[in-house]
């Protein structure tokens, strides 16, 4: 795809040396549907990335436009802080009956703002009024955002050191096979635990994604997770799971710990929760934990009515009929694994492995910058990928849960011609 030069000067001379997907892809985009984004010289590209989670429905998707337009059209509210809104209790009443009822989750909910990084900062907030303790572990190559709270429990020392102050009050421990399954699980964490010379305060929850995205897609064994899940229960600590890019469908059920049949304490949600891309994030506990003061935790922005509208809309029509959207989201994964099974055995020299599930997937190359050049190569022939992992090792896939099978296919072979031309 031959692609002219799109004039960035307002984006480099305005806009600050933080940004970081532009650099990638340098085009201006001026629209989206479905799982393909248009430049504004008309440049097609298939969207491997759906907003880093948030677009699990693909772009501008057309029931949850009609939704959110109609909204719009009758002077819905839009800003609302946490007054108690129709849309807001539209929203509550599909959640309950299409997602927490029929998985007998107790969960009340909250509204702690509207990002990822504000769902775990009450997480955190919480977890420690309840317990009355500080200390919080997390796992080695973990990501929970990017305020102090959320960085503390954060593994990648590259975004660590951006908060500029020490952070505290966080333990890391190995994520599983860490350790390339050479000791039994949680053997270093019970054994601090039980020794009272250890220098490990007692935590007051372990906060954990059952696969890591940022990190590299590192996936969680179910039994990993069962296994964690005990041994909070045992030693008196919260289990949270971190939901917010793995939930809303992306590993196959609506929350990625179903599949490990677990319960856990607190879950926090974003990115794909409001269906369109809209800012929402919710802090889900069960009801014994809800000891806030009204206020005490709050946000101008938590009240985003029409991310409640388009959250409703989402779960109204892709999970109100079961298993079909679950279904639907397995079957595609095991296209993508087929794919990535070939590129694999044509790469066997240069990939040191491809791990995913459902439809979260990475291919990890044994030459570090090579995952770099595969998704620059692919941005020049139309896919967008980008890449994870602590040192950037990792080329990531991310689709729409609502990809066709033919785009899916489209996008793999791409991705295929983009490893081949970067040998």
């Amino acid at each position: 795809m031959t692609i002219t030069q799109p004039d960035l000067s307002v984006f480099e001379t305005l806009e600050s040396e933080v940004r970081s997907y532009c650099r990638g892809w340098p085009t201006v985009f001026d629209r989206a549907q479905g799982s393909r984004m248009y430049d504004e010289d008309g440049h097609e590209y298939l969207d491997f990335f759906a907003g880093a989670g948030s677009l699990n429905y693909g772009h501008n998707n057309p029931v949850l436009k009609r939704a959110l337009i109609d909204y719009l059209e009758r002077d819905g509210v839009v800003h609302g802080l946490d007054m108690s809104t129709s849309a807001k209790r539209a929203f509550l009443e599909s959640f309950q009956n299409i997602i927490l009822r029929p998985r007998d989750l107790p969960y009340k909910v909250m509204f702690p703002g509207p990002t990822g990084t504000n769902a775990v900062e009450s997480a955190l907030k919480l977890a420690r009024k309840v317990k009355g303790r500080e200390s919080i572990v997390s796992f080695t190559n973990a990501f929970h955002g990017m305020s102090l709270g959320s960085l503390a429990v954060t593994g990648n020392a590259f975004k660590r050191a951006g908060a500029g102050i020490p952070l505290v009050h966080g333990t890391p421990m190995p994520f599983d096979n860490y350790l390339d399954g050479q000791t039994p699980d949680f053997i270093w964490f019970e054994r601090l635990l039980q020794d009272q010379g250890s220098g490990l305060n007692q935590p007051a929850a372990v906060i954990v994604e059952t696969v890591q995205g940022e990190g590299g897609i590192n996936v969680a064994r179910a039994e990993w997770l069962r296994k964690l899940a005990d041994v909070c229960e045992r030693w008196d600590m919260l289990l949270i799971v971190d939901d917010i890019q793995m939930g809303c469908g992306r590993t196959g059920a609506f929350f990625s710990f179903e599949e490990a049949g677990i319960t856990p304490d607190i879950v926090t949600v974003s990115k794909s929760i409001s269906g369109y891309g809209m800012p929402m994030s919710l802090c889900l506990f069960k009801p014994e934990l809800d000891v806030w003061e009204p206020g005490e935790h709050n946000g101008t922005f938590r009240g985003n009515n029409p991310a409640f509208v388009t959250a409703a809309a989402a779960l109204e029509t892709y999970w109100s009929d079961g298993s079909a959207m679950e279904k639907q989201t397995r079957a595609r994964g095991e296209q993508v694994e087929q794919a990535l099974t070939a590129i694999v055995d044509e790469n066997r020299a240069e990939i040191k492995e491809f791990r995913g599930r459902g439809l979260v997937w990475g291919i990890e190359f044994l030459d570090k910058d090579r995952a770099s050049a595969v998704a620059k190569r692919a941005f020049e022939l139309g896919l967008l990928i980008e890449t994870s992992g602590p040192e950037g090792e990792v080329v990531k896939l991310l689709p729409a849960l609502t990809i066709t099978p033919d785009e899916l296919d489209e996008g793999l072979r791409t991705l295929a011609r983009a490893v081949r031309e970067t040998a």
